[in-house]
This record gives C-alpha cells, structure tokens and sequence, in this order.
C-alpha cells in the first residue's frame, strides 16, 4: 500500500480551472499597491503572460497536498516565484 501511495502522491497532476490571462491578474491586482503585488506583475510582463507562473505554481503547491494548501502557502510560492 506505501508504494501505491507514494506513487499516486508523486504522480498527482495540480491545474487550474478556467482561463486565467495577464489582463486577469491585472485585473485581481488592480488595487493591491502592495511590493509583493508590484513584483509578481512585473515578473509576469517581463515573462509576457501567465503559463510558466501556473506550471510553477501547480508544482510548488503539489508539495503541499500532504500537509495542505491554504492562502499562506500560495501567498509564499507567489512571492517566490516573482523573486526568481
């Protein structure tokens, strides 16, 4: 049974429902002047869209399915990711 187990967590596949584009995250950040909020866009318009943050993103976060993801999780791997 460990190795099913290990094998199914190893092998879970994370995505995002729905289209999710730069004009999006604008859109979410729009009011947020915050400095985490400034670098990930800028990250995002330096990378000219979206795909490699949510290939990034569902990798980071297929980590935490053990322990669990919650908003403090992906506020960390965002930051992360725009630091990088």
């Amino acid at each position: 049974m460990k190795e099913l187990i290990k094998y199914l967590l190893d092998n879970l596949y994370l995505d995002f429902q729905g289209e999710i584009t730069l004009d999006t995250v604008r859109g979410f950040l729009r009011e947020d002047d915050g400095r985490e909020a400034r670098q990930l866009l800028a990250k995002l318009i330096e990378e000219r869209g979206v795909e490699d943050l949510l290939i990034t993103l569902a990798d980071c976060l297929k980590e935490h399915l053990q322990t669990g993801i919650n908003e403090k999780v992906v506020r960390e791997q965002l930051s992360t990711y725009a630091e990088s």
